[in-house]
């Protein structure tokens, strides 16, 4: 019983900082995308790391990331930047992809 209960414990261990883990990562993603769309805007030095940040905050409107996704597309579009909803999502996928391996070198 004892082997089993260590071995319970260590995979809850390793779900517990598997979900830290992707959570650093979707922030990092998040902050990388809010700097990407400021650049697309034409945004300045101080107003691209302000965007960021609120790209960061609008993660934790809704549960996943489409309220990202909604937001930097229609901030996008509203500016008169020509971009498919397709091509942000694409970004995202790309720098989630970035932000997990350098979250996973620093671990």
């Amino acid at each position: 019983m004892t082997t089993f209960d260590d071995r319970e414990r260590g995979f809850e261990k390793r779900f517990a900082l598997d979900q830290e883990q992707e959570f650093k990562a979707s922030a990092r993603r998040n902050r990388a995308l809010g700097e990407w769309a400021a650049g697309l805007m034409g945004l300045t030095d101080k107003h691209i790391a302000e965007y960021a940040q609120a790209v960061v905050k609008s993660d934790l409107e809704q549960p996943g990331e489409e309220d990202v996704l909604r937001k930097v597309f229609e901030d996008l579009k509203g500016s008169g930047v020509q971009i498919s909803e397709g091509e942000v999502r694409m970004k995202m996928a790309e720098l989630l992809a970035q932000a997990r391996e350098q979250v996973r070198g620093e671990a």
